[in-house]
């Protein structure tokens, strides 16, 4: 059963890497940086053509990010991109005014872009732009359902297929430890400890909602590859939704790409490639967040 993940707000919905809490940057990369960057991206295309999926990472507002997923998205022209940002219910929608050659504002407006919560609409723009034959594919759902999961658990809220993605399993209590002090991390500590455990399940819901959007997109078109854009907080092969399709397709050669900002890379992530881009300017996301717990 093909089931929809959503957006919760801006700042619950951190995906773990949106923005670095307050002092958690360091210096931008040393002088050489560049070089061993474009090494490891262009190691990275070359490995990723072999690939069924491709789960692009970001920090949702860094703009490098998304410059370097455009990058990668031309070189491989997947059959298929799946959207953490776009909503299931509107990727028909947004087939069509792509087929009909409109404008990114017009698109930007059929996706309610403007009350999203997401960033610029430019920056998924241009990686749909890269490969213009791809099937776009939404992994969103109405902020209502990831409550839901907050509140009654990942399992109950997905379905009768929560046990594809193994959301029937409890965590170790380290491992859910862990996962609830990232939680807390991304949350700028302002979340009380009783909430972080709905915070988790949230996080799980949206992981097997992109894991599944992602395993759709392979069924419909035909064993194609499909690159997923998300957080890479999603893209982590141990934690997020890699891990997932992992259960749910075994055979299936996933590759993972995370992007960060210096300092900001969670100790748990594992990935096939990671690069790192300076912060644009933004406030800090913290300010005015009273810490919990």
């Amino acid at each position: 059963m093909r089931v929809e993940i959503g957006l919760a707000p801006l700042l619950v919905a951190a995906c773990l890497g949106v923005a670095a809490p307050s002092g958690a940057l360091s210096e931008a990369p040393a002088a050489g940086a560049t070089v061993e960057a474009d090494a490891t991206l262009s190691a990275f295309i070359e490995s990723a053509r072999e690939a069924d999926i491709v789960v692009l990472g970001e920090v949702h507002d860094n703009p490098e990010h998304h410059r370097v997923q455009a990058e990668i998205v031309a070189a491989l022209a997947p059959k298929a991109l799946v959207f953490e940002m776009i909503p299931q219910e509107l990727e028909a929608e947004l087939g069509e005014l792509r087929a009909a050659g409109t404008d990114r504002a017009a698109q930007a407006a059929a996706l309610d872009w403007a009350d999203s919560g997401w960033p610029d609409f430019g920056y998924y723009a241009a990686v749909m732009e890269a490969a213009p034959e791809a099937q776009i594919f939404g992994a969103g759902q109405p902020s209502a359902e990831v409550s839901r999961a907050a509140l009654e658990g990942a399992a109950g809220v997905f379905g009768p297929d929560a046990a594809i993605y193994g959301l029937d399993a409890r965590f170790e209590p380290e491992e859910q430890a862990r996962r609830e002090a990232e939680q807390a991390a991304a949350h700028c500590h302002a979340l009380s400890p009783e909430a972080l455990p709905g915070m988790v399940e949230a996080q799980r819901f949206r992981d097997a909602g992109l894991a599944d959007a992602t395993l759709w997109a392979r069924i419909m078109t035909g064993g194609g590859q499909v690159v997923v854009i998300a957080g890479s907080g999603h893209a982590d092969k141990l934690t997020g939704m890699p891990a997932m399709v992992a259960l749910a397709e075994p055979e299936a050669k996933v590759l993972a790409l995370g992007q960060f900002e210096p300092g900001a890379a969670p100790a748990a992530g594992e990935f096939d490639a990671v690069l790192y881009a300076p912060p644009p300017a933004r406030e800090d996301p913290c300010a005015g967040l009273a810490p919990k717990g």
